[in-house]
């Protein structure tokens, strides 16, 4: 089994483990920092273009997972936080981990933002090192070691 199919495997599971464990989340923290992980993995090069915001958006939209929460809600977060980033990367950068960073001590609402980053990250196929690196730093903001999720 090659890397990425390890890699693809790992993601699924976290996807499936995160259908059954988002519902029990369903609060304005989470919320808000699984918006501020989808924005951040999203402009993790620095840079998010209508495409790939777009893209981002749509796997939101259509991951089972968040349908706990009202699309228009997870929309208007999301804008919100691609906003900052493009406005300016290193303040966006530092709102969507401070945001994120309230999920600490809340381990398991910490580890499913995790998780949703790291899906999020490979959706399309390539969890590049940018994606990691936005993941690592999300780790970091909740307390939790990044190599749980190998970053």
């Amino acid at each position: 089994m090659g890397l990425w199919d390890n890699f693809k495997g790992k993601a699924e599971e976290m996807n499936e483990g995160l259908q059954k464990n988002i519902g029990k989340f369903k609060n304005q923290k989470f919320s808000d920092a699984s918006m501020a992980m989808c924005a951040l993995v999203a402009a993790a090069d620095g840079d998010i273009d209508a495409s790939e915001r777009k893209k981002t958006a749509a796997f939101i939209m259509s991951n089972e997972s968040l349908q706990v929460f009202d699309a228009a809600d997870l929309k208007v977060k999301f804008d919100f936080y691609c906003d900052k980033l493009i406005a300016d990367f290193d303040f966006g950068r530092i709102d969507a981990i401070q945001a994120i960073g309230k999920l600490k001590g809340k381990d398991d609402q910490a580890r499913a933002c995790i998780q949703l980053g790291i899906v999020i990250g490979g959706a399309d196929g390539d969890f590049d090192a940018d994606e990691k690196k936005a993941v690592k730093d999300a780790c970091l903001a909740v307390g939790i070691n990044p190599s749980d999720f190998d970053v």
